[in-house]
């Protein structure tokens, strides 16, 4: 395979594009590679990262050829796109494909989520005003009522490709089988990984509708990593604690859990892209190594422990707790 069209002669590492494994993206006709960058990062919800520190991180994972970007106005509540709006400087807009969201902006559970025309809309101008961009090539959402929204926003020149996402699957599936707006990309994270695996029964579906499957956040948020997950994390402690359970026998075994897990998602037919949060160098360099050189031996036999021996005690892997949570708020 050639070089993508996103290839940008004297910005790339053109031997590091060529390593990438490219894939086309449902019928949207784009080539995405198969290791994307998430920026949730890009804030104080995963740690105090300098806006230097997220610049480096993304030129070294564009230039690397990594060309598909993730950003929401929910992560760090707008701080996200702002940072990357500073971070993309300097990059030519040719060289990558940027996604972001609608729909849910406030950390209150009264007030998390408006679907409503106007502030979709709002949300939508907001968002490219903070990325510095005239345009996004996909807008996510979690429920129907905005899609019409959206697809005026396609009509506009404000984006591209328009795309759900959100917890269950489940809800995935049902809103892009009742929609009446074409629907191009579908990002389900957590849902195909060492903890869930929920997406594989829907595959079948969304390929048969052509779609662009996006598989995020392997790592499930941290959960999955010898460092473990941000105090805010909405996993039950059943969940937690396997995985604390894993990730003490991973650092016996002086292996990272993180690199198991994402060795473990690349392994997966079916999506396009996996994305994962990157907010620094070594974690580009670490996905990287992982996707091209996979385990070596003892990792392999590692995994395979933490497979049979640890997270087969969950019956659960999921958090949609989380959702009951959020509807105990509404009137």
């Amino acid at each position: 395979m050639g070089l993508p069209e996103t290839f940008v002669p004297g910005f790339h590492d053109e031997a590091q594009v060529r390593k990438m494994k490219y894939n086309v993206f449902g019928g949207t006709g784009l080539m995405v590679s198969q290791l994307s960058i998430g920026t949730g990062g890009f804030c104080f919800l995963y740690g105090d990262y300098t806006v230097e520190q997220c610049r480096e991180t993304l030129h070294k994972a564009v230039k690397a050829g990594v060309n598909f970007i993730d950003t929401a106005p929910y992560y760090g509540y707008g701080v996200s796109e702002e940072v990357l709006g500073q971070c993309l400087k300097g990059i030519p807009r040719e060289a990558y494909y940027l996604a972001t969201k609608v729909g849910r902006y406030e950390a209150d559970p009264k007030v998390m989520f408006d679907f409503s025309a106007e502030k979709t809309r709002n949300s939508i101008d907001t968002s490219l005003k903070r990325l510095g961009v005239d345009y996004v090539d996909s807008l996510d959402t979690v429920i129907n009522e905005t899609l019409p929204v959206l697809e005026e926003a396609v009509k506009n020149g404000k984006a591209k490709f328009i795309g759900v996402t959100g917890y269950p699957v489940s809800t995935l599936s049902k809103c892009i089988n009742e929609s009446k707006v074409k629907i191009d990309t579908v990002l389900s994270y957590t849902r195909l990984s060492l903890l869930d695996s929920a997406l594989r029964d829907y595959l079948c579906d969304f390929q048969s509708k052509n779609l662009g499957i996006i598989n995020a956040a392997g790592h499930c948020l941290g959960l999955l990593t010898n460092g473990g997950p941000q105090p805010w994390h909405p996993a039950t402690e059943k969940i937690k604690s396997v995985c604390a359970e894993a990730q003490e026998y991973c650092k016996s075994q002086q292996v990272e859990l993180a690199k198991l897990a994402m060795h473990y998602c690349f392994q997966q037919p079916g999506p396009h892209t996996n994305l994962v949060g990157m907010n620094s160098v070594h974690l580009v360099d670490s996905n990287l190594d992982v996707l091209y050189n996979g385990l070596n031996k003892k990792e392999e036999e590692v995994l395979k422990y933490v497979q049979a021996n640890i997270f087969n005690k969950l019956d659960k892997g999921d958090w949609e707790i989380e959702i009951e949570k959020y509807k105990q708020t509404l009137p």
